[in-house]
Parts: C-alpha cells; sequence; structure tokens
C-alpha cells in the first residue's frame, strides 16, 4: 500500500469516518471484503437511503450491488475511492457530512442534479460517478 493510502486509512480510522461506514454497511445489511488501497468494500446494502447505486463512508463503499459489479467499474471504484480522501481531508463525518448535504442541496437547486454543481463530486470525477455536466436552470434555453 502507498504511503498516501496509508495515512488516508489511519486518518479516516481516527476521524471515525470509516467506524461509521462499518456501521452503515452493517445496518444496512451489507458484507464486507478488502478492496485495494486500504479500501473496504461493502456489498448487498439493503437500506433505500441514500438512493446511489455506491457511497463512500469514510474507506469504506458500499453498494447494494455484489462486490463484482463494483470491480467491473474501475471508474467507478476510482470515484469512490477519491470520496474517501475527501473524509481525510475534511476531517470526518463531522465536516464532510454537512458540506456535502449544502453542496448537494446548492447543485439541485441551480441545476435540477444534486451532482452537477457539487464540488465534491466534482473532484472526484464527475463522470466517473455517473454523473451528468448542466448548465444551471437560468442558462437553459428556453423552448
Amino acid at each position: 500500500m502507498r504511503p498516501r493510502h496509508r495515512a488516508r486509512q489511519v486518518v479516516n480510522y481516527v476521524n471515525l469516518a470509516t467506524p461509521l461506514g462499518l456501521l452503515v454497511a452493517r445496518l444496512g445489511g451489507a458484507r464486507r471484503l478488502r478492496a485495494h488501497d486500504g479500501l473496504l468494500v461493502a456489498h448487498g446494502y439493503r437500506l433505500p437511503i441514500p438512493p446511489a447505486p455506491a457511497f463512500t463512508v469514510g474507506n469504506v463503499i458500499v453498494t447494494r450491488r455484489p462486490a463484482e459489479w463494483l470491480a467491473e467499474r474501475p471508474a467507478l471504484l476510482a470515484h469512490e475511492a477519491r470520496h474517501a480522501t475527501q473524509y481525510a481531508f475534511c476531517a470526518g463525518p463531522v465536516l464532510l457530512l454537512p458540506l456535502y448535504l449544502v453542496a448537494a442541496g446548492v447543485s439541485w437547486a441551480a441545476t435540477g442534479d444534486l451532482g452537477a454543481w457539487n464540488p465534491f463530486e466534482r473532484l472526484a470525477g464527475l463522470e466517473d460517478g455517473g454523473y451528468a455536466r448542466s448548465p444551471a436552470r437560468w442558462r437553459r434555453r428556453k423552448a
């Protein structure tokens, strides 16, 4: 494991993001396995919230799908790994989750899409995460 991935792993344990991710996975009935670069994949998540096919809390990537589904999507896996790094840089869920929710709300208000203007999604690779780039509502042509 590269030093930066080990540092992310340690920081996300200390800031409680990864333990929170493990709790979310457990509450959702997901089974977990180790992935590359200090990440964990929790697959078979059963709760309806959030609606995304995959999401990350700390170093835990949670998905409703089988683990193989995520392994076959290296761009999405890289996108979720970038979110794990964001948890480390934002001092864990205490800062990242409220900031993310505000950013998603602003993005929704501006574009009608939770990710298009969300800086967390843009920095993680918008298209890699399955988000489309959308212009602001006020910039769209009226038919």
